[in-house]
């Protein structure tokens, strides 16, 4: 079992943990029931580092994998962090392309996907 906590700010689910929370589409598929069906909760915002390194090689597919689920569920979800360091051309393109969509969201902080998902 996952140590995290669940915070609801603005019928958002916040997630917090000191441990990598999404490896697979099997644990998005947990988280998303857990912020579903026990909090009725259709948002989510969680750190980058609660996400495993792989995601963010999109050779392994993991990234799809993970946000097809959220897509397939209509749960939207930001993803917070620091992705200007990121040197991958493609994964820019992917994290540019996500933004544009707005139901797949990698912001900088806690607070701008607050703000970005209560609009």
């Amino acid at each position: 079992m996952i140590d995290m906590e669940i915070n609801i700010i603005n019928n958002i689910a916040v997630i917090k943990s000191n441990e990598i929370i999404l490896s697979s589409a099997e644990n998005a598929l947990d988280l998303i029931g857990e912020i579903s069906f026990n909090y009725n909760i259709r948002k989510v915002i969680m750190k980058k580092e609660n996400i495993s390194e792989n995601f963010f090689d999109l050779k392994s597919k993991l990234a799809g994998e993970i946000l097809q689920k959220f897509t397939n569920y209509r749960i939207d979800i930001a993803i917070i962090g620091d992705f200007e360091a990121c040197k991958s051309k493609s994964l820019n393109d992917f994290i540019r392309e996500c933004n544009k969509t707005g139901r797949i969201l990698f912001l900088k902080t806690e607070q701008e996907a607050i703000e970005t998902l209560t609009k």
